[in-house]
Order: C-alpha cells, then sequence, then structure tokens
C-alpha cells in the first residue's frame, strides 16, 4: 500500500472513531429529545419504541404546572449573579496579574481554598443565616452564593487571560496618557473579551443548572428550574416523556447561548494555553 493510500485509510478511520465517540456523547441528548415528543404510553415500551407519533402534549403539561416562574427564576439568578461575578471579578483579576499587588501568589491560594470546602459542609449554617435576615426562599439568596461560588473560578481563568495581555499596548496606552478605567476598558478588554466571554459563559452555566443551594434554601417562590424537575420524581416512578420535555425546555437557553458563545468559547479557553 502506498504511502498516500496509508494516510488517506487513517484519516478515514479517524474520522469514523471521531464520529462514534460524537455519538456516544450525544447519544443520551438525541433520546432525550426523542422522549419529549412522545406520550407517557410509547415512553416505557421495551423494547423502545423508534416509530411514534409525535406530540407537543408534554410541553403544553409542563407549562400548565407552573414552568414559567421557575425559568423566570432561574433566568434573573442566573444574569444577575454572573454581571455581579464580572463586575467583581474584572479589576481583581487586572490587579493580580498586570498590577500585581504583594502576596499576590497568597490570595490566589485563598481564593482556591474557597473552592475546597464540600457545600453540604456549609449548608446548616447558610439555611440559619438565610433564614436570620429573611432570605429563606428568596431569589436574592442564590444570587449571593452564586456570586460566592463562581467568583473565585472567575478571577483564576481571568487572572490567566490578563497574563496573555502584551505589556507593550499597556505601556503604549499609558505614555499617551490614559487613566486606568480608559486603559482597561480600551486598551485591555478588546484583547480578553473572548476569555472574559468564556468566563461568563462557564459562570451561566454553573449558576443554571446548580441544584443543591436551590433546593435547600428555595421553596415555591424562588424554585428554578432543577428544583422544578424534581416534582416529577415521585413513588409513583418517573414521568419520563414530561420529564424529559421538562429537561430539554430547562437546557435549551443555556444551548442557545453556548452555540452563539461558541466562537468566543473556543478562543477564550485556548488563551493562556500555550506560551
Amino acid at each position: 500500500m502506498s504511502t498516500q493510500a496509508q494516510r488517506r485509510a487513517g484519516s478515514v478511520s479517524l474520522t469514523v472513531v471521531t464520529w462514534l465517540i460524537a455519538i456516544l456523547f450525544v447519544f443520551p441528548l438525541l433520546w432525550m429529545i426523542l422522549t419529549a415528543f412522545k406520550q407517557e404510553a410509547d415512553a416505557y415500551t421495551d423494547p423502545p419504541r423508534l416509530a411514534f407519533t409525535p406530540t407537543l402534549h408534554q410541553f403544553a403539561n409542563i407549562i400548565d404546572r407552573g414552568f414559567l416562574p421557575y425559568l423566570g427564576n432561574s433566568a434573573f439568578v442566573t444574569v444577575v449573579s454572573t454581571l455581579v461575578v464580572l463586575v467583581v471579578g474584572v479589576p481583581a483579576a487586572y490587579a493580580l496579574s498586570i498590577a500585581p499587588v504583594p502576596k499576590t501568589a497568597n490570595v490566589m491560594g485563598f481564593f482556591l481554598s474557597t473552592k475546597m470546602l464540600p457545600i453540604v459542609a456549609a449548608i446548616i449554617p447558610l439555611y440559619v443565616i438565610s433564614q436570620k435576615v429573611q432570605l429563606l426562599d428568596n431569589v436574592w439568596a442564590l444570587i449571593i452564593l452564586y456570586t460566592a461560588m463562581n467568583l473565585p473560578l472567575a478571577i483564576w481563568m481571568m487572572r490567566s487571560f490578563f497574563l496573555e495581555v502584551p505589556t507593550e499596548i499597556i505601556e503604549a496606552g499609558r505614555v499617551d496618557g490614559a487613566k486606568l478605567p480608559l486603559l482597561l476598558s480600551r486598551v485591555i478588554l478588546p484583547v480578553v473579551a473572548p476569555g472574559i466571554a468564556a468566563t461568563a459563559l462557564i459562570c451561566v452555566i454553573f449558576s443554571w443548572t446548580e441544584f443543591f443551594y436551590a433546593v435547600n434554601l428555595t421553596a415555591a417562590r424562588a424554585g428554578t428550574v432543577p428544583v422544578f424537575l424534581v416534582g416529577f420524581i415521585t413513588s409513583e416512578g418517573l414521568y419520563w416523556a414530561q420529564l424529559s420535555a421538562a429537561a430539554l425546555l430547562a437546557s435549551l437557553p443555556v444551548m442557545i447561548v453556548g452555540w452563539i458563545a461558541q466562537k468566543n468559547l473556543v478562543r477564550g479557553l485556548s488563551m493562556g494555553a500555550v506560551k
């Protein structure tokens, strides 16, 4: 076999393996989408039924069960907490990278240590504090907790992005008389914008899918989408079709945001990877 034929065979083999791996990872999502358009009777068949009459009945049931308020709570908590993380995290990342303070390593170590405490160990004092300040079943309690949860990770990520900014353009801006606000907004942020977008998307995903705080600190008024999904787990069993429809509706916002921001996500996550 010639060298060209060997290369072609290797390329075809690699393509086939890549497609198989991709199908393996995407298959649960495809199965969830199919199940969401089934009747409950069709979702319970064994072996699974691939030929069925699609219906939107499950989606209508989800809306009737009060899905929209939970969706609104998740959207509000996610957007506000992510914005607060960016407003606080961008200056902190700037100070720890381009304008480092004394004992920066200790500061970064402290940020990292905050992620080492299991959240189950902190839920009782958090519950007591929330009760004392009347924030139980309140979206602002989740906003505070999600901000605290995502901020250390965001600072770590954005610091690595700021370290990639060439010092020459910063010095040129300072020579031209640019003060810190103008330097940050006109010179530095455009360079690290993909990294900030990647950080924001990760914060959105973590906040949108967080369950433990939400299920323990909220009830009817401030419940989020993950809390709504738990309602389909009953003593009678699982309602697979309705659960799949609710999970699809819950996943759509994050998938749409990720699809829109995928270019910035790839660019941002690759920043700082190779010197």
